[in-house]
């Protein structure tokens, strides 16, 4: 008998599987007889009292024998191609660089859940038969929908005739209509890298040549393509896209928010005759469903997605392409901490393929790595067309400053009505959201706090609410106030978009204004209509936030004013000055794309200060190099590393407690240092107490390795307590 037992048990195979959920282990799984299981292979296998998608992640030769009577079967095989070793290979890299579950990481790859596999089959009706004998108003609409007797799909026909789908069924039994099966919608057809070759200029064809060796090499190289605003470099890329496609080879190009794509999909239409497949939330689970389907079967030659796109699981990728590289949206700051940038970067490696990474104002660790010559830079130092780059100008607040209460200050509002008057479009930035970020009582100094968050409520006046940008909590704006029981008392301190419009109407009466903020953007859609409407210069004053800054190409724009240039320097953040001169730079470069000499003027309070001084005299080399040289005297990265343990609970003492029990037994090594705790800047989100350790190594120091010893001897995380490691932090908030 126990022979018997034995031998079955040798002649059952059993696979390690890893499930797409928060754990960092593979589960073992019997595989039933007459299933071919390989590495890679998406599987449906139970788990607890459910079926989850999941993926093989390794055979397993040496089964624990004690383990084979518990021992579950895999359930199914999915008909989807498996995930290949360079997809898996990154996942754990991820995995075990940012300390997160590989559970987390696969899940991103597997981003569809339960509509993997082959798509549902789509019913459609037909009119087949005579109209039945009663005949009601919406029968009759439907009738004369289909009266074409093509076939429609069952919930177009109902939407089109106004009714619902049981109208449809009725006919349906009646013998008037027949339901057959709709026939898959037809692939895209594939971009034609021949379709509209553009012109370049002598300094874009240098730079096209370069683009289109690095693409034929076809091995791991990283490029930096280094354009100032209104280069070009969108067009440049391209030509290494046409290579790629030219070989047969798969195309992903990332770009920091898909909401903002919509320009960018024309062009590519443009140069390729038709656009590229999408990837981002904003899909509908089917798109999602075909487009996943896609990219796995190599029918999707060029991707343009968010920063989850980079897990897809691509056929035969050959180039990625990281668009506006410095960007802070590569941070995913929930679930897996990565930087989708860097991972990008690794999947590159990986796969042994090409990576471009384009931008006008390169993040200081990509700098680094082109002045070293680690990465190639390939330059596109003017404008397409011999635009001028703007010219730039700061307002001394301290001599100039507006009228009490007011914003604009003088000189700018002078240049703003030259604009309209030449028919022109001017751009007010401004580095917030909302009416005012502060709202107090005149009476009794009442500052409105967020009832569960360390920070102020910002006055949004459109939507009469106060909203805190934290944690989403929002209230309605009282009249009274709460503290002393003022009346009307409320003002709003500090300019919001929506205060700034209102100033802005009240100063040019004539001048249609709109305003661009995240805040008030309702969909994808919404967002891309009113960018055309700047675009066709319908608007002639533009408030806006960091939404503008990106991307976008507005023809008649030639005045931008940042009304708050000196907003995020100095509040304690190591990258404070790198971001404030990209965001200042971007939103500037905006201005004079197409006609005339664009202007950005700085309303500031320190002119003085390096970064504004830098973008004055239109001397990035100056910047990068005080910049570089700060960061290397205060071992910040890339010149050493960062990793940010932010330890949150209910109440401050719990928080508080652990996180210096934890500061306690930190492993001593001099080439590490452990700060802190510390309160973190905001001290509580969403009711939840928020203490800080921060780590700080040299640059040459496994870090990842260093955390995983120590959190793996510290204490564990118990009731609602929470640890969040965050591996090259760009947040320290």
């Amino acid at each position: 008998m126990d022979h018997e037992t034995t031998s079955s048990a040798s002649l059952t195979r059993v696979v390690d599987v890893l499930v797409p959920v928060a754990l960092n282990q593979n589960y073992s799984y019997r595989v039933p007889r007459g299933m071919e299981l390989k590495p890679g292979d998406v599987v449906c296998v139970p788990l607890g009292p459910r079926e989850v998608v999941a993926v093989v992640w390794a055979e397993n030769a040496n089964p624990d024998p004690r383990l084979h009577n518990r021992l579950k079967d895999v359930g199914e095989k999915l008909d989807v191609p498996p995930l290949k070793e360079e997809l898996r290979s990154l996942v754990d890299w991820v995995s075990t660089y940012t300390l997160s579950a590989r559970g987390m990481v696969l899940r991103m790859a597997l981003r569809m859940g339960e509509n993997l596999g082959p798509e549902r089959m789509r019913l459609g009706v037909r009119l087949v038969g005579e109209p039945p004998r009663r005949l009601t108003p919406a029968r009759r609409r439907l009738i004369e929908v289909l009266s074409d007797g093509l076939l429609h799909g069952k919930s177009e026909a109902a939407r089109e005739a106004g009714v619902s789908s049981s109208v449809v069924d009725g006919l349906v039994d009646e013998g008037t209509l027949a339901v057959e099966a709709m026939p898959p919608p037809l692939a895209p057809p594939a971009p034609d890298p021949s379709f509209a070759q553009p012109e370049f200029s002598p300094q874009q064809r240098m730079a096209v040549d370069a683009m289109r060796a690095l693409a034929a090499n076809g091995s791991f190289h990283v490029a930096l393509l280094d354009g100032v605003t209104g280069s070009g470099k969108t067009e440049v890329y391209f030509e290494a896209i046409a290579e790629i496609i030219r070989r047969g080879k798969q195309t992903l190009i990332l770009m920091p928010e898909i909401a903002l794509t919509g320009q960018f999909l024309d062009r590519f239409a443009q140069r390729f005759g038709v656009r590229p497949i999408e990837w981002h939330s904003e899909l509908t689970p089917r798109t999602r469903q075909r487009n996943w389907a896609a990219i796995s079967a190599g029918e999707a030659p060029v991707v343009v997605g968010a920063r989850s796109a980079l897990f897809l699981p691509y056929a035969d990728l050959g180039l990625i392409i990281v668009d506006e590289e410095h960007d802070q949206a590569y941070k995913q700051d929930d679930g897996a901490h990565y930087h989708a940038r860097d991972m990008a970067v690794v999947r590159a490696h990986i796969a042994k393929i090409p990576i471009v990474l384009a931008s006008a104002t390169p993040s200081v660790e990509t700098e680094v790595n082109a002045r070293k010559g680690r990465y190639q830079r390939v330059a596109l130092p003017s404008r397409f067309g011999g635009q001028h780059m703007p010219y730039i100008e700061a307002i001394d607040l301290r001599r100039a400053p507006p009228p009490r209460g007011r914003f604009i200050s003088p000189p700018l509002a002078e240049q703003i009505q030259f604009a309209i008057e030449k028919r022109e479009q001017a751009l007010l930035f401004l580095n917030r959201r909302g009416y005012a970020p502060l709202t107090l009582c005149r009476a009794c100094g009442h500052r409105f706090a967020c009832t569960i968050c360390d920070a102020w409520l910002v006055d949004h006046r459109f939507r009469q609410r106060l909203v805190c940008h934290h944690c989403g909590f929002s209230m309605p704006r009282p009249n009274i106030c709460p503290h002393c029981q003022a009346e009307e008392s409320l003002v709003a301190v500090g300019p919001g978009v929506e205060r700034l419009q209102e100033e802005a109407a009240a100063l040019f009466p004539n001048a249609r204004t709109m305003v661009l903020s995240s805040d008030l953007i309702t969909s994808i859609e919404t967002m891309r209509s009113e960018l055309n409407e700047i675009a066709e210069g319908r608007v002639d004053i533009i408030v806006g936030t960091q939404l503008v800054a990106k991307g976008h190409n507005f023809p008649r724009l030639n005045l931008v004013g940042v009304v708050d240039a000196d907003l995020g320097l100095g509040n304690g953040d190591p990258r404070a000055a790198e971001r404030t001169f990209q965001l200042l730079n971007q939103v500037i470069g905006r201005a004079g794309r197409e006609q005339g000499r664009g202007v950005g003027y700085l309303q500031t309070h320190q002119p003085e200060h390096p970064v504004m001084k830098a973008l004055v005299a239109s001397d990035r080399e100056a910047f990068y190099a005080s910049e570089i040289e700060a960061r290397e005297r205060a071992g910040y990265p890339p010149f050493g590393r960062l990793a940010s343990l932010i330890i949150s609970a209910g109440d401050r003492p719990t928080a508080e407690g652990f996180a210096r029990r934890l500061a306690a037994i930190a492993p001593i090594d001099e080439r590490i240092q452990v700060l802190g705790p510390a309160e973190a800047p905001l001290a509580v989100i969403k009711g939840r107490y928020r203490f800080r350790l921060l780590v700080k190594s040299l640059r040459n120091v496994d870090l990842s390795e260093y955390l995983r010893e120590w959190l793996a001897s510290g204490p564990k995380t118990k009731g609602n307590l929470k640890l969040e490691v965050d591996v090259d932090p760009q947040s320290f908030l």
